[in-house]
């Protein structure tokens, strides 16, 4: 059998079990704040997640997987031996993916992104050297990755803020809840939205957030009957925010697969231009059922191993509340969508752990829990060299035998 076939075949099957180990790992860290504020019970999350990561793999998830895919490695640097190109990239696959299912049995969130960066940047040092790294673009992304987590934390932290502010320390919390949520999940809608549509359709959101915001002040004032009792009305509060939660987890989970579906399928698009090709390609050509595999792999991922991760976000780091949660998701779900709007590759772990902590910290430290923390971070400091060593290895092997 020709060896690019066989290249070609392994290379789909890792993307497919790489796409999974997303799904395991990085989709339960999107979904954790609304298990954790019981906005959503695990299963529901399940099939928020089925739909919206799909739809954000499908739908959006070409921007960041031409960065995977030629943004890191200098594809040229193989002009004369393409298939060595395919295989190392076949092998960073397999070494992210058995690093993310390590973790995710550990219950470590760790950085689907890092891992997969990681196992590249161990695939050109060993095949050919320094030079096939793109060091400045690697630059960029690193700094991504330091200021995305900050990024988020701070738009939960102020989102969290103002929620408290406005409307939890006021003297009528449900009254003001009553007012103001529909116009708050309208303002979400267009911001997000905003995002990842394309360029003058912004308005289209507007259309639709309108009128939804109308609904959704009717469905508030019809099941959020007035309270004289603060503790019950707060309690009606977090109900209201509880529903509007469902629509940013929806928002993160779209986020999430538009972002996170290259780094299964970055690689094996690489694959797939050298098999019909014979020769490094550079293109942006996205196959549509490539994104779809992708997006399906995350989606088996989530269902079949994420329950654990979804428990460390969602319990572990600090107390969540449907307010609570709504802020974090809001803050991640803005980041995320950014960065894949300029096709940045942002570790969605370390941005939803960011926006986690953010409204963790409006409590002040003492609501952290610091040992989770230390853990996690522990986990992302070792993620790069691990993937990186574990790839070297495996491309010194194909070098040797094939």
């Amino acid at each position: 059998m020709d060896t690019t076939l066989i290249v070609l075949g392994l290379s789909l099957l890792v993307g497919f079990y790489m796409a999974w180990s997303i799904g395991a790992s990085d989709v339960a860290n999107a979904m954790g704040t609304s298990v954790g504020s019981h906005a959503l019970t695990i299963k529901q999350a399940i099939c928020v997640a089925a739909i919206f990561e799909f739809f954000g793999a499908f739908l959006a998830g070409g921007h960041v997987t031409n960065t995977i895919k030629q943004g890191i490695i200098d594809p040229l640097s193989f002009a004369g031996d393409p298939l060595l190109f395919a295989w190392g990239m076949t092998a960073a696959l397999l070494s992210t993916g058995i690093w993310l299912q390590f973790a995710s049995a550990k219950g470590l969130p760790v950085s689907t992104t890092n891992s997969l960066i990681g196992a590249l940047i161990g695939f050109g040092l060993v095949c050919r050297g320094p030079e096939a790294i793109k060091w400045e673009a690697l630059g960029g992304i690193v700094l991504s990755w330091v200021l995305s987590p900050l990024l988020g934390g701070l738009i939960a932290l102020l989102a969290f803020f103002a929620i408290r502010k406005y409307i939890l320390d006021s003297k009528e919390p449900l009254v003001v809840t009553q007012r103001v949520a529909p116009w708050i999940l309208s303002g979400v809608i267009v911001i997000l939205v905003s995002l990842f549509s394309p360029k003058g359709l912004w308005w289209v959101a507007i259309l639709v957030s309108v009128p939804g915001a109308l609904v959704f002040s009717r469905i508030i004032r019809k099941f959020t009957a007035y309270s004289n009792n603060r503790d019950d009305a707060l309690a009606r509060v977090e109900r209201v925010f509880a529903w509007i939660q469902v629509i940013t987890a929806c928002f993160m989970a779209f986020a999430h697969g538009s972002n996170d579906v290259s780094n299964a399928i970055g690689p094996v698009a690489a694959v797939i231009s050298i098999a019909f090709s014979h020769h490094i390609v550079l293109t942006n050509q996205v196959p549509w059922w490539l994104l779809g595999m992708g997006g399906l792999g995350i989606v088996i991922g989530l269902a079949t191993y994420g329950r654990k991760v979804i428990e460390t976000i969602g319990h572990s780091i600090t107390e969540i509340t449907p307010t609570r949660g709504f802020a974090a998701e809001f803050g991640a779900a803005f980041t995320i969508l950014v960065g894949t709007h300029f096709g940045l590759p942002l570790s969605t772990t370390q941005v939803l752990v960011g926006a986690v902590i953010g409204v963790g910290l409006a409590r002040g430290i003492a609501g952290l829990n610091l040992l989770v923390i230390r853990r996690i971070l522990s986990s992302w400091v070792i993620t790069m060299p691990a993937t990186c060593l574990v790839s070297a290895c495996l491309n010194l092997v194909i070098q040797i035998f094939v």
